[in-house]
């Protein structure tokens, strides 16, 4: 049975950082991209992040690029996303996602498994 258990959501004041973490078990997805997604209250789950299988591809959305940095560790079986200078806008659910891949444009497209989602809020 695959499982994607988020990690290390919390309250922040704005400015501050959190690192979220995703540690997969039941199968290994050493070979393939991982992604996070977040979902704000009232609103669209949205892309945030990805990383090819290897670690030398990234990509983000324009809203966190600068702040927000995706990695993975493929002996751990684990993704990692370091969030700093959080804003208030920053404040949702998020979500980690596995077996994607990652276009010719660069675009995330979502693999099968999702995991529960852990929630960020960041105060003003």
């Amino acid at each position: 049975q695959v499982q994607l258990v988020e990690s290390g959501g919390g309250l922040v004041q704005a400015g501050g950082s959190l690192r979220l973490s995703c540690a997969a078990s039941g199968r290994t997805f050493s070979s393939k991209a991982m992604g996070w997604f977040r979902q704000a209250p009232g609103k669209e789950r949205e892309f945030v992040a990805c990383i090819s299988w290897n670690g030398d591809r990234s990509s983000y959305t324009k809203p966190v690029r600068g702040r927000f940095s995706i990695s993975r560790d493929n002996a751990k079986n684990t993704a990692y996303l370091q969030m700093s200078s959080l804003i208030p806008e920053d404040t949702a659910v998020y979500f980690c996602n596995a077996d994607g891949s990652i276009d010719t444009l660069g675009n995330y497209v979502s693999g099968a498994y999702w995991g529960q989602g852990t929630q960020v809020t960041v105060s003003s």
